[in-house]
């Protein structure tokens, strides 16, 4: 029997929050969309007349889902070429969901979507549903059959491995424009003192390319090392030009919540650098090369509208 408007209706409307759920618990909003539309299968093919509350069965079926997938993705992580890191998203991108809150908005960061990576597919799942979506532990147990209890003893557990003490500044457009601008006169200038002077003493540096883009298979660590990173990757040449397929321009942004440089070429976005700011300075230097998580965040570039380039004819 097919869905009524008012069936498809119901699905419609909590796409977004499932979405943004998978997308924390995944870390990929490739994997995220596959997922969502596998519970919109889920959902067409139910006997949706014995379905009491249709948000907390789309909920249900959607992290048991996130959950198999998992199991498959770490796996898939350990044959993974260089260092991981979920795929970044630009601010306005739906699949952000809600970022009312600093739990929220926390639950985006590259840093906690990277430190969600050393949780049980439960830790995971019980700590995006609570923290980021403030489900009851009661909803909690009830999705994922266990007990009230556990669920909370998960969740404590859960939050102590991804509390990694640092309070991260929330930033919008304006700050996140004045962080980037002072930061890429810092990298442009040939020197590491500049660079020195705003990043933190344990300062690291990540790229992934996925091995598709050249990256270094191991962070950089500290400040000396990670600016003289910088200096480098900052110098024009001619050989840089020509791998990414032209003078890339680069932009001021957000993305996943933190100051980022977007950089495009030709209307593709080529490489996101995110930006982990403190009150000390820069803690983190996340860099997202690898095309294949890029490619949301190049549609999403260019349906929307953004300003001037900082630098162009790089």
């Amino acid at each position: 029997m097919g869905l009524t408007v008012g069936e498809v209706g119901v699905f419609e409307a909590a796409r977004g929050r499932l979405g943004a759920i998978a997308y924390r618990m995944l870390g990929s909003a490739a994997e995220a969309e596959d997922v969502v539309q596998e519970t919109w299968l889920r959902w067409a093919g139910a006997k949706r007349e014995r379905v009491e509350v249709p948000e907390a069965w789309l909920t249900k079926v959607l992290t048991n889902l996130c959950l198999n997938q998992l199991a498959s993705a770490r796996a898939r992580r350990e044959t993974y070429v260089g260092q991981w890191l979920p795929e970044p998203l630009l601010a306005g991108d739906p699949m952000l969901g809600p970022l009312e809150t600093a739990e929220q908005r926390e639950s985006v960061s590259i840093a906690v979507l990277t430190l969600m990576e050393r949780l049980t597919p439960n830790e995971r799942a019980v700590y995006v549903l609570r923290e980021a979506f403030d489900y009851s532990h009661r909803e909690i147990a009830e999705i994922l059959e266990l007990s009230e209890a556990a669920s909370q003893q998960i969740f404590h557990r859960a939050k102590k491995h991804v509390a990694d003490g640092k309070a991260r500044t929330a930033v919008d457009a304006a700050t996140a424009r004045r962080i980037v601008e002072e930061f890429l006169a810092a990298a442009m200038s040939g020197q590491t003192e500049p660079l020195v002077k705003l990043l933190t003493g344990d300062v690291v540096a990540i790229g992934d390319g996925g091995g598709k883009v050249p990256a270094r298979a191991s962070a950089f660590v500290g400040v000396k090392a990670v600016a003289a990173f910088l200096r480098g990757l900052f110098k024009p040449a001619a050989v840089k030009r020509a791998y990414v397929g032209g003078s890339p321009d680069m932009y001021a942004g957000v993305a996943n919540g933190e100051p980022s440089i977007v950089v495009v070429v030709g209307g593709t976005v080529v490489g996101i650098m995110h930006l982990e700011v403190t009150a000390d300075g820069i803690t983190a230097v996340h860099t997202a090369v690898n095309p294949d998580k890029l490619e949301r965040a190049t549609a999403h570039w260019n349906a929307t509208e953004h300003e001037a380039p900082l630098i162009s004819q790089w």
